[in-house]
This record gives C-alpha cells, sequence and structure tokens, in this order.
C-alpha cells in the first residue's frame, strides 16, 4: 500500500524549540509496532503490555513495505488473522516497515479526547493534535535499513545490532530522512514505557543500552508545529525500531 493522503510540509522548528516541545509529550500514548505471536510476525497497537484492537485500526494504515537483507523491496502486505493483523510475504523478508495516519485528536478541559480538530470541539481545548505512528522491525539483525520515504519519522540502527542483553545500540533519528535533533528514545517500550527518555543530539543520534535477550522496543518520539493550524496546534510522530534478540539453544 501507498500512502493515501499527502500531507502539507512543514518547516522544523528550531532545535531549541524542538527541545522544549519534545518535553510536553503526552504520557501514555499509543505506537504501532511488530512482535511475533503464534510463529507469525503481528503488527500490534498499543501502549506497554497492554495490545489493542489492530485489526479495528487498520483502515488507518497507509503502508506497509518490506525489503530484502540489502534493503531492496520485496512484496509485502498485511493479513487479519483472527484478533491480529499478521505479515505476508511470498519471499524472504528482513525488514518490514508500516505507517499509520491516526486522525485528529482534541482533549477538551474535563479531559475527554474527540477524535476532530479543535474547530469541531467546543469549549475550552487542553490540546489538540495530529498524530503519525510508524513501525520498522528487523527480521536479521545485520540487515541493512534503508531510509524508507514513507517514514516521516524513521529510527534506525547504527551498524548491526548486538546480540547480547546490555550492549550499547547507537540509533540514529530521522525526520523526512534527515538526522533531527530532539527526538525523545525510550529504549524499552513494552516493559518500561514510563522511564526517562534519552534525547538525540544535532546528528540525530543517542546510544542506548539493549534491555531484554528477547524482544525489545524502541520508540522515538517527536513534537512538531502544526500544518493545519485552524484544526490542531501541533503533530506527534512516534516510531518503533523493533528486534528480538536470540536465546541460548534449548
Amino acid at each position: 500500500m501507498h500512502l493515501k493522503s499527502k500531507r502539507l510540509s512543514t518547516a522544523l522548528c528550531s532545535i531549541a524549540a524542538l527541545a522544549a516541545l519534545a518535553g510536553t509529550v503526552p504520557a501514555q500514548a499509543h505506537s504501532i509496532w511488530f512482535a511475533q505471536r503464534a510463529k507469525q510476525m503481528a503488527l500490534i497497537y498499543g501502549v506497554g503490555a497492554d495490545d489493542l484492537d489492530a485489526v479495528g485500526r487498520l483502515d488507518k494504515i497507509t503502508s506497509v513495505e518490506g525489503f530484502d537483507s540489502e534493503g531492496n523491496p520485496v512484496e509485502t502486505s498485511l493479513r487479519v488473522a483472527g484478533a491480529i493483523p499478521v505479515v505476508d510475504s511470498d519471499e524472504p523478508v528482513s525488514v518490514i516497515a508500516a505507517a499509520m495516519d491516526y486522525g485528529m485528536w482534541t482533549k477538551d478541559a474535563t479531559g475527554k479526547w474527540h477524535n476532530t480538530g479543535k474547530d469541531e470541539v467546543s469549549g475550552e481545548i487542553e490540546v489538540s493534535e495530529h498524530n503519525f505512528k510508524y513501525a520498522v522491525h528487523l527480521y536479521q539483525l545485520d540487515a541493512k535499513v534503508p531510509v524508507i520515504p514513507s517514514q516521516t519519522l524513521q529510527i534506525m540502527p547504527v551498524g548491526p545490532v548486538p546480540e547480547a542483553m546490555g550492549a550499547p545500540l547507537m540509533v540514529k533519528a530521522l525526520y523526512k530522512g534527515k538526522p533531527v535533533e530532539g527526538v525523545q528514545i525510550v529504549s524499552e517500550y513494552v516493559t518500561d514505557p514510563d522511564q526517562v527518555p534519552a534525547v538525540t543530539g544535532a546528528d540525530g543520534t543517542t546510544t542506548i543500552r539493549l534491555r531484554n535477550q528477547g524482544l525489545n522496543v524502541v520508540v522515538g518520539i517527536l513534537i512538531t508545529g502544526s500544518d493545519n493550524p485552524k484544526k490542531y496546534d501541533r503533530m506527534e510522530e512516534r516510531a518503533t525500531l523493533s528486534f528480538t534478540l536470540p536465546h541460548l539453544p534449548e
């Protein structure tokens, strides 16, 4: 699938402004990522250990893409398998990516969220934003990860991913294909979503430590200004990078 709608391009805020905006990221916002379920690779929507209804949100997925170990495209799609969407491909896939336009969300003064722009919500507004979510999964830890245009915010490993829990991993955040400063990086989203994040520097990188000898889900969060101020005040981009470290043979 390809992106179904065009987004107006906006210039990045200044680096100082980006850092200030990053501090306003709401707690417990949801992300998408890939994880194995019953020997199949599934697209997960949720926060922490909470897996919510991903099948009911498939209409918000704007792209699904697969790549081989050299970063070449491989035809890939999602298929509904009961309660979960799973990855389908006739060829070997080393990297899988998905993008989601989660739409406009406005929170009023009572704390209620409305799935619409602020111009359609009466009374005082606490926050209004347009949410976008992205996911990249590595089947192969040393696969070449291409810059993926459909991923407005993309988290990439710098070099092969180490195979041992506790090892350092440098990651790079790209915004519209370019390194970006001020992205909050949560090193393990499933088992510790409330941790104090690291923040990318001027070259778009930061170094984390691998948390699990198993599934790891790294999340990057970036808040930018609005491309439609009448409807919402800001845009939130959330991107995950997931991979599984091998365990000892049984």
